[in-house]
């Protein structure tokens, strides 16, 4: 059967509030999504986190009134009539209409991120199978391409690779299928090592290979290391991750937004020859190269 569906942009603060308020008034499912394609990363693994601008989608039964229900929302929050947006839909699978929102998407000339239940486009080329998860990292935001797309320009052959901050482990994959000789991904998220793990096996890449660990263990120094958080903890962990580059190796810093970049490569500065950065929809890859002395 057909379906009202009602959006509302509301704020993370809001969310709890407004998902019982439209309970309340008859819907269904409530879904919140997304509004502006912000990363968001969870550092406590209690804590299910949303997006600052985040978007409500409501579903209700196809006889009911919207004015009714509108008028109801109106008077228990401070949502206006032209912040909520009615239409009918179609029924249809939901599973499979959630599924068909995720494609195969192509990074460079040899790299390719692809949901499980999707044919590779290009068997031949280094596929990745990746399905969505909680563990934040699908190659959808730019943060994640731009550091994608630097991989797949590397001859990353017997080197090791460091990825820290792995979320779902998608760069490391990507490090390890490419030809990395040995990989390391790093997450405080015990959720992230877990999702990081299973993904590692569901593309047939050996724990030998890749490990997976919470922060804390020694590692060895890699020839390249990639951090893609956010600025504020990328600027402190510069001795952290400076350490665990080797000398002439690369670091590739993302999670950063354009005006914060002067400040984070000046905090770098000492230990590397940054180059300049690379933007991408607002969002910055930032590239050094560890010196051989100082630092």
């Amino acid at each position: 059967m057909p379906w009202l569906q009602i959006k509302a942009r509301i704020t993370d603060a809001e969310a709890p509030q407004m998902e019982q308020l439209f309970q309340s008034v008859g819907a269904v499912s409530v879904t919140l999504l997304d509004a502006e394609d912000e990363p968001v990363f969870q550092l406590d693994p209690d804590s299910t986190p949303l997006w600052q601008q985040t978007l409500l989608c409501a579903l209700f039964e196809e006889n009911t009134d919207p004015d009714a229900v509108i008028a109801t929302l109106i008077a228990g929050s401070r949502l206006l009539e032209s912040d909520l947006l009615t239409e009918k839909i179609a029924d249809q699978d939901w599973e499979r209409a959630w599924m068909s929102d995720f494609k195969p998407m192509r990074f460079g000339e040899r790299l390719w991120v692809c949901p499980s239940w999707s044919e590779p486009p290009e068997p031949d080329a280094v596929n990745i199978m990746l399905d969505p998860g909680l563990a934040f990292g699908s190659g959808t935001h730019p943060t994640t391409a731009l550091c994608l797309a630097w991989l797949d320009s590397q001859q990353l052959v017997n080197k090791s690779v460091i990825d820290y901050g792995c979320g779902s482990g998608i760069l490391a994959i990507a490090a390890a299928l490419l030809g990395a000789g040995r990989v390391v991904a790093v997450d405080n998220d015990p959720q992230a090592v877990t999702a990081s793990s299973n993904n590692r096996d569901m593309n047939g890449i050996s724990a030998d290979l890749m490990t997976v660990h919470l922060p804390g263990e020694p590692h060895e120094p890699a020839d390249v290391v990639v951090a893609n958080i956010l600025s504020g903890p990328l600027a402190d962990l510069t001795p952290v991750l400076a350490g665990l580059t080797r000398p002439g190796g690369k670091l590739i810093l993302s999670g950063v937004l354009a005006d914060q970049t002067e400040a984070l490569m000046a905090s770098y500065e000492p230990f590397f020859t940054m180059q300049p950065p690379v933007i991408q929809d607002e969002w910055v890859r930032i590239e050094g190269t560890r010196l051989t002395t100082g630092g």
